[in-house]
């Protein structure tokens, strides 16, 4: 058995695994990593043994190995981390013994990383995982994001730890179909979204990230509300005031603002990366073409 402190946190450090599904009937998203392929990474570095680990934000966490020892492994945007003082690699791996402390700060980019370990979290599912759920206060230690003080538990060993490809970084637009609502804007509109550049706004959480619109391409637009239907992941929802919004993993079950479209799933990992006060832009695919990206994605 392994037993790590939490000693500093940042805002929305959680437990994570890939989610809980087939549960947005009754009112909960799946939750799970904000970055899935950066969260799989992680898992090989450390030669995990389930599926869990530790999502941290800009702001990163520290923490100190009580008992036992336990590989571990790190990915996500560029953070700076160290061990005992000593700046290590990132992405990178080690072997954590008792005594040893953690320390993980903001870096050069991103907005989320990962850190998991050989050994197995000893957390009880709720309702078939343990992803914290901002949104319905479900998973992780007690439904809450991980604070000082806070112990984690680790059973077993865990495989053999890898060292993943490097991977190209995509800076192009970010892709998307057109969504339920499209045809509610007119062409004009839709061809100066394509054609705009938005900005990512601080106001950003796991429930979504408000869009800057210096161009005003949804500002003379009149369609307030919509009778409330079920939303997704990645759907670009038009606000009221004409604010875009992105929903990230731990959306509201149901919206009742139009959705022009929605990203696609293997650009809102990459989405979910961009900092505050950058510029975005969107393009369009097909379906067709959405899911033969997908299927040229996987392992």
């Amino acid at each position: 058995m392994t037993r790590l402190r939490i000693d500093r946190a940042g805002p929305l450090v959680s437990l994570q695994d890939p989610g809980r599904f087939g549960m947005l009937s009754h009112g909960i998203s799946a939750s799970g990593p904000m970055d899935i392929k950066s969260f799989a990474r992680a898992g090989r570095w450390a030669g995990a043994s389930d599926a869990s680990g530790v999502e941290f934000t800009m702001a990163g966490l520290d923490l100190t190995v009580l008992d036992g020892e336990t590989f571990a492994g790190w990915d996500g945007g560029g953070f700076t981390i160290g061990l005992n003082g000593e700046l290590l690699d990132w992405p990178g791996q080690t072997r954590l013994v008792a005594g040893d402390r953690l320390t993980i700060s903001a870096g050069p980019y991103g907005n989320y990383g990962y850190l998991r370990f050989g050994g197995r979290l000893e957390v009880k599912p709720v309702l078939g995982s343990i992803a914290t759920s901002t949104r319905a206060r479900l998973g992780g230690l007690s439904g809450k994001t991980l604070a000082a003080g806070d112990e984690l538990v680790l059973e077993g060993e865990g495989g053999e730890p890898q060292a993943p490809e490097p991977i190209a970084v995509d800076e192009g637009p970010i892709r998307f179909v057109w969504g339920l609502h499209a045809e509610m804007f007119s062409p004009d509109v839709r061809q100066a979204f394509v054609a705009a550049e938005f900005r990512t706004t601080p106001t950003m959480d796991r429930m979504g990230v408000r869009l800057g619109d210096p161009g005003g391409v949804f500002a003379n637009e009149k369609i307030l509300s919509l009778v409330s239907d079920p939303v997704v992941s990645g759907d670009i929802q038009i606000l009221g005031d004409g604010t875009p919004i992105v929903l990230m993993r731990d959306h509201q079950p149901t919206g009742g603002y139009p959705r022009i479209g929605t990203v696609i799933s293997v650009d809102l990992s990459r989405f979910a990366q961009i900092r505050p006060n950058r510029a975005v832009s969107f393009t369009p695919v097909s379906l067709a073409n959405a899911h033969r990206i997908l299927r040229s994605q996987l392992p």
